[in-house]
């Protein structure tokens, strides 16, 4: 018969599973309590770093539905719950790991598939949100000037020729009105 504290637990983790926009297994054996409470806060909120024994993780897994993770769950095995954009969480743990050797990053889970940990080495080489975002808006705002120009270049030459066209009638003008003059002798 399970013991209730253990149902608890996996129906937390598995409504953790359910809820994030995705996760990422790790491995933290020889990190200090210190060095995790570091990388909690390295976090912040856009994840919720979680150390949880493998049955456990196994079995919210299958009740969350989520499949493909069975075999990273050896050996002594935290889990990110990621809340917020999958990037910066993916940056967070990489960034994390390069500093600190004894955080391994085993795979994750996104979007309805497991994801390999080179897939989570490309998620964080992207751009944030906010930077892809900015991105697209100085494109926008580049395509927009140029068809401002385009549009406007057609009146500007209307424009030009019709100064052209006036001054040329005020010259002709003139040579008729000196023409029309009889000279004086």
């Amino acid at each position: 018969m399970a013991k209730p504290d253990k149902v608890a637990a996996v129906a937390e983790i598995a409504d953790r599973f359910r809820s994030s926009s995705a996760t990422v297994v790790t491995e933290y054996s020889g990190l200090s309590v210190s060095q995790l409470g570091k990388l909690r806060r390295a976090l912040g909120d856009t994840a919720k770093y979680r150390v949880a024994k493998n049955t456990l993780v196994k079995r919210a897994a299958e009740d969350a539905g989520i499949e493909g993770l069975d075999e990273l769950f050896i050996g002594p095995t935290a889990i990110a719950f990621v809340e917020g954009e999958a990037v910066d969480a993916a940056k967070a743990l990489r960034d994390f790991a390069k500093e600190h050797n004894a955080l391994v990053i085993k795979g994750g889970y996104m979007d309805g598939r497991a994801l390999s940990v080179a897939e989570i080495e490309e998620l964080a080489d992207l751009d944030s949100r906010e930077v892809l975002l900015s991105k697209a808006a100085g494109a926008f705002k580049a395509k927009l000037s140029q068809a401002a120009a385009l549009f406007q270049a057609p009146a500007s030459q209307v424009a030009r020729l019709a100064v052209a066209l006036e001054d040329k009638r005020k010259s002709e003008g003139e040579g008729a009105a000196e023409a029309a003059v009889p000279a004086e002798s």
